[in-house]
């Protein structure tokens, strides 16, 4: 659910420059400065039953890698805003640049980097890394073609059979690990990870069953800003409940959960410390199905899109949290407002229009008949499923169809398991459903998400869920992520956008949030919606694998005052 950028090279100047304004490239206390008074910084970012002590940045399913541990060890050659893309920050590779046509991209590897067992960290290292990636597909967790991977001086160059520019995420994003370790253990997915050795900036001080200190690297590569906080703490917990206690009680620093009370409960108990920042990442939107009576007609779209009141669906639905989608193309604003210039003056209404939805059917034939629409001797009946469990879903879902039945379409919700969901969103049986969708550097992931037919099997779909079937806009996508620039996106974006909002294969609703909350009593320096430097949503795992933003806002925080 990431990646893709402009490759444009000033974006690479202002990208560094903001990094350099916001203090991470310039002097700080060093690590043999911080007073071993200052409190541990702890997170929470996933609740699990149980743990093992295994940090390997390739499985995504140990508990730890879920709980964001792993990011602070291991590092990607870029790190990435998705708060404000296309910003990213130069990591352990110091530039980037395509060539042949976006089929190869040649990191500059920085030098002077050491693991944190004191061996050199080398070109080799990166070039092992992604020889592991193609020689062991279990461990290449966006699924990268690359066809070769080599090395000349400081210079590692990948090759791809087709352009990729919206890649970039997934390439650069990559956790990099240290050959002299790893070229031992066979295939990398079935290695327990025990002692990870990285060029993060901590290290692992001690495990129990009851949660996970991390420790910063006294050698950590970056002398101009080392971390100011000595320990991190990761805690266990079995559930949301016993999370959200916990920071309720003032437990816990940095979490990211969806909160229904989270102003009353959490806020207004302490607002000066007490704080949250939602980015929105992407949009949620609901996925008719384009295969079934009467979702496949777009006079019954246009009807629930114009029904809806996207200001009661997030305020309700999302408690707030989340903002109504009123540009009718979906794109995400303001983050991706960069590609925004073709489509700003589609929109949608805030408050939904029963009246307008009634016209709409009527105008395509539609007549009612006890109350609701009917067609060809079928009444216009749509159902919404989401898992009871994600309630927010569950709540939009309820609420949208009590707007429906205004506007004279016979609509319900129901509420499944999540493995039912998952299901039958994959198989196609279903009427209509709520789903995220991807977020990444640019609109691309969006999109691609939600119409490529490529993600689309017999069997199963990974994406497009509404299963659009449209040759014209699979090109249209195919260029959009062969496009080098911003501006060339832009353009190429325009007619996949104006798609959505004229046949509306997806419906539009709310943005879909980078869940942050955070107590600032100890530390300051948090991303906030005036400093979108990072998302905050505490996760070792949506930059790529092994890396996310844990590590820059980690690196930006530092203690309240000196005395501790």
């Amino acid at each position: 659910m990431e990646q893709k950028v402009s490759t444009n090279r000033r974006a690479l100047a202002i990208a560094t420059a903001g990094l350099m304004g916001a203090g991470l490239l310039t002097a700080c206390i060093s690590s043999s400065a911080v007073a071993s008074t200052v409190p541990e910084l702890v997170m929470e970012s996933s609740p699990e039953s149980v743990i093992t002590q295994d940090f390997n940045p390739f499985v995504p399913t140990a508990p730890i890698y879920g709980m964001g541990a792993t990011g602070l060890i291991y590092e990607p050659l870029i790190e990435f805003d998705l708060a404000a893309p296309p910003t990213y920050y130069p990591w352990l590779a110091t530039s980037y640049q395509w060539s042949n046509g976006g089929k190869s991209i040649t990191f500059a590897i920085r030098t002077g980097i050491k693991w944190s067992d004191g061996t050199a960290m080398t070109p080799a290292d990166v070039v092992f890394t992604f020889q592991e990636l193609i020689k062991y597909p279990d461990i290449n967790l966006d699924g990268l073609k690359i066809l070769s991977v080599t090395s000349s001086g400081n210079n590692v160059t990948l090759s791809f059979a087709t352009a990729q520019y919206a890649n970039l995420q997934d390439i650069a994003g990559t956790a990099i690990i240290p050959q002299h370790i790893w070229s031992t253990v066979g295939d990398p997915a079935q290695y327990t990870d025990a002692n990870p050795v990285g060029t993060g900036p901590y290290t692992l001080a001690t495990f129990t069953p009851e949660g996970v200190t991390l420790k910063a690297n006294p050698t950590y590569w970056q002398t101009g800003m080392m971390p100011k906080i000595p320990d991190v703490y990761f805690p266990v917990y079995t559930s949301n409940t016993g999370a959200l206690s916990a920071l309720y009680a003032g437990q816990i620093d940095w979490t990211g959960n969806f909160i229904p009370g989270l102003q009353k409960d959490f806020v207004d108990t302490n607002k000066a410390y007490h704080h949250y920042w939602e980015a929105p990442g992407s949009s949620n939107a609901f996925m008719p199905n384009l295969h079934q009576w009467p979702t496949n007609q777009l006079a019954v779209r246009q009807a629930i899109s114009a029904a809806v009141n996207r200001t009661v669906l997030a305020d309700e639905g999302e408690a707030g949290l989340e903002n109504p989608v009123l540009n009718a193309t979906g794109l995400t604003l303001p983050t991706f407002a960069a590609w925004s210039g073709p489509v700003k003056s589609l929109t949608n209404s805030a408050t939904g229009n029963p009246a307008q939805a009634r016209s709409i059917l009527k105008g395509a034939g539609y007549t009612l008949k006890g109350g609701y629409f009917w067609k060809g001797g079928k009444e216009v009946t749509v159902t919404f499923v989401s898992p009871s469990a994600y309630t927010d879903y569950a709540e939009v879902g309820s609420l949208a169809a009590q707007e429906l039945k205004a506007a004279g379409i016979n609509a319900s919700f129901e509420g499944l398991t999540v493995n039912a969901w998952n299901a039958d969103v994959s198989d196609g049986n279903f009427s209509i459903s709520e789903h995220w969708s991807n977020n990444g550097l640019t609109p691309y992931n969006l999109y691609d998400n939600w119409l490529d037919s490529s993600l689309v099997t017999p069997s199963a779909a990974s994406g497009d869920y509404e299963r659009v079937h449209n040759a014209a806009i699979d090109a249209d996508l195919a260029n959009l992520a062969a496009a080098p620039t911003t501006a060339a996106q832009t353009a190429a974006l325009a007619p996949i956008a104006k798609y959505v909002a004229s046949y509306l294969p997806v419906i539009p609703v709310t943005t879909a949030s980078e869940w942050f909350e955070y107590d600032s009593d100890h530390f300051v320096g948090w991303p906030t919606q005036a400093n979108p430097y990072e998302t905050g949503q505490p996760s070792g795992t949506n930059l790529g694998a092994g890396a996310g933003t844990d590590l820059v806002v980690v690196l930006h925080l530092s203690p309240r005052t000196s005395s501790y």
